[in-house]
C-alpha cells in the first residue's frame, strides 16, 4: 500500500482518521494507531514485522539499560552493542548480496549468492531508533519505558517507510499527549492533498518522460537532446516524488497530532552544494552531521582530519542509499565538490546566477550517477549527453516527447520554487487587509484542497500501484 493510491486515501487513511477522533482515551488512542501502522507496513511484507519488533526491541532494552545504569562503563557497553546489533541486522539484509557480488568478481566464489530481499523502510526506522538510543545515552531524550509505544514511535506508518527520519525526542510529547487542533487540520489536509497531487500528477509525469528516453533499450541510440531532457525529467522526478512523500507525512501527521519536521526547503534554488544539503534530505543531513561528522570531531580540527571526516560521512550517504557502487560515487561526488567549495573555490565570488547555475548542473549530473546502477549504462549515458556514443543531437522521437512535455516540465519548474507558497502568502497577507480579500482566500483555501484531490484521483484511477523511489532504499 503507497499513499498515492485509491485505496489509501479513501479507505485506509480515512479509517485512521475516523478513529482517531471517535477514540479520546489516549492509551486506546494509540494502541489504535499502533494497529493501523502494523497493518499498512505488513501490507508491504508481512514477513517483515518480526524484523521491525525484534529491532525495536533490541533498542528499547538496550535504552533502558543505559537509563538504570550508574556505570559509565555498563552505560557505554550497552550503547555499543545496540549500535552493533542494529548495523549488522541493516548491514546482512541491505549489503550482504553486493558484498557476495564483489567478493565473486574477484575471487570466482562463492558460486550462488543468495538472493536477500530488502524489508520496506529498513534505512529509515534503523536510523530512527538509533537516534533514540543515542539521545538517551546523550541524555537528550526521556527513556520509553513501555515497549509498545516505542513500537509506535518506529512504525507510525505517517513515515516509517520512506522518511522523514524522526528523533523520538521530537514526538514524544506527541505520542503521549497530543491533541488536534482545527488550525492543524486545515493545515494537514491542504499539505497532504498538495503532496498527493506532487506525486500523481507531476512526479508521476516526469516518470513517463524519463523513464521514454532513459530507458535501458536504446540508451545507446538515444539522442543528446532525448538523454538532456530526460536527465532534467529525472531531476525533477526525484525531487517532486521524495518531497511529496514527506508532504503527505507531514500533512497526516499534523491530521493525527504529530508534528514532524520538514525533509526540503526548496533545495533546487541553492546557489552551493553546501547550500543544496541544507534543503536536501534535511533529516538525514542532520542525522549523519549529529550522530558522525560532530562526534568525528567535525569541522573543529585539522585540515586533513576535517578532510577525512566529510569523506566518512559522504562515503557512508551513498552507502546508505543503496548496496550499489553507483551510490557510493555519488556520496563521494559531493564529497569532492564540498571539499573543493570549502578549501579550494570561494563561491561567494561567483556571481550568484552564475553560482546557481553551476550548483544545478553539479546536481543534474550526480542524478546521473544516482539513476544508473548498471555501471554500464551509466557511462553510456554520461557519453550520450555529449554525444560521444555516435548518436545525433537531435532525433524525431526525442523531439516529440520534448515538444509533447515542454510544458508540463516548464510548469514542474516552477513547482520545485517557492513561488506557489509566496504566491499564497501574499495572498494570506492582503486577507488581512481587506474583506473582499478575505472572502476569497477563504474560497480559496477551501477549495485547493478539494481541487487537489479530484485532481489526483483522476491521475490515479486504474494506475493504483505507483511507489516512491525512496520505497527502495
Amino acid at each position: 500500500m503507497v499513499f498515492s493510491s485509491l485505496i489509501f486515501v479513501f479507505l485506509f487513511f480515512t479509517a485512521n482518521i475516523i478513529t482517531q477522533a471517535v477514540v479520546t482515551d489516549m492509551r486506546k488512542k494509540n494502541i489504535v494507531m499502533l494497529a493501523f501502522s502494523l497493518v499498512f507496513y505488513a501490507w508491504g511484507g508481512i514477513q517483515y514485522v518480526p524484523l521491525l519488533m525484534g529491532m525495536t526491541f533490541i533498542c528499547w532494552y538496550s535504552a533502558l539499560l543505559i537509563a538504570r545504569r550508574r556505570s559509565q562503563h555498563d552505560r557505554k557497553l550497552a550503547l555499543i552493542t545496540c549500535v552493533v546489533l542494529v548495523l549488522l541486522i541493516l548491514g546482512i539484509f541491505k549489503y550482504t548480496g553486493f558484498f557476495l557480488r564483489n567478493v565473486q568478481l574477484l575471487l570466482g566464489f562463492p558460486k550462488v549468492i543468495p538472493e536477500i530481499m530488502l524489508p520496506i523502510g529498513i534505512s529509515f526506522y534503523t536510523f530512527q531508533l538509533l537516534s533514540y538510543v543515542i539521545d538517551v545515552y546523550r541524555g537528550d531524550a526521556e527513556v520509553q519505558e513501555k515497549y509498545w509505544l516505542l513500537l509506535l514511535y518506529a512504525s507510525l506508518f505517517h513515515q516509517c517507510v520512506a522518511g522523514p527520519i524522526v528523533r523520538y525526542r521530537d514526538v514524544n510529547q506527541d505520542i503521549l499527549h497530543r491533541r488536534v487542533k482545527m488550525t492543524e487540520l486545515s493545515r494537514g489536509i491542504t499539505r497532504f492533498t498538495v503532496g498527493l497531487a506532487k506525486k500523481a500528477v507531476l512526479a508521476n509525469g516526469c516518470a513517463v518522460v524519463a523513464d521514454t528516453l532513459l530507458a535501458a533499450k536504446g540508451l545507446a541510440e538515444q539522442s543528446v537532446l532525448g538523454t538532456w531532457v530526460g536527465m532534467i525529467a529525472f531531476t525533477l522526478q526525484i525531487y517532486l516524488d521524495f518531497s511529496a512523500y514527506s508532504d503527505m507525512a507531514i500533512g497526516m501527521g499534523l491530521m493525527c497530532g504529530f508534528h514532524y519536521q520538514e525533509n526540503f526547503n526548496y533545495p533546487y534554488t541553492a546557489d552551493s552544494v553546501t547550500d543544496f544539503w541544507r534543503r536536501w534530505h534535511i533529516s538525514l543531513s542532520t542525522f549523519f552531521r549529529d550522530y558522525v561528522y560532530i562526534p568525528l570531531g567535525g569541522n573543529r580540527c585539522s585540515k586533513g582530519r576535517h578532510i577525512l571526516n566529510l569523506f566518512i560521512v559522504w562515503g557512508l550517504t551513498g552507502m546508505w542509499h543503496g548496496p550499489s557502487w553507483n551510490f557510493i560515487l555519488w556520496g563521494l561526488y559531493y564529497f569532492v565538490f564540498l571539499v573543493i567549495e570549502k578549501y579550494l573555490v570561494d563561491t561567494e565570488r561567483i556571481a550568484g546566477p552564475l553560482r546557481h547555475a553551476l550548483t544545478m548542473l553539479i546536481v543534474l549530473f550526480g542524478w546521473v550517477l544516482f539513476k544508473f546502477e548498471d555501471t554500464a549504462l551509466l557511462g553510456t549515458a554520461l557519453k550520450g549527453m555529449f554525444g560521444l556514443n555516435g548518436n545525433s543531437f537531435t532525433a524525431l522521437s526525442s523531439r516529440l516527447v520534448f515538444q509533447n512535455n515542454m510544458f508540463f516540465l516548464a510548469f514542474c519548474v516552477v513547482a520545485v520554487t517557492p513561488l506557489g507558497k509566496t504566491l499564497g502568502n501574499m495572498l494570506k497577507n492582503l486577507s488581512q487587509k481587506s474583506t473582499s480579500w478575505l472572502t476569497v482566500y477563504g474560497i480559496w483555501d477551501a477549495a485547493l484542497p478539494i481541487l487537489l484531490l479530484i485532481m489526483s484521483s483522476m491521475a490515479l484511477a486504474g494506475n493504483s500501484y505507483n511507489p516512491f523511489l525512496y520505497f527502495q532504499f
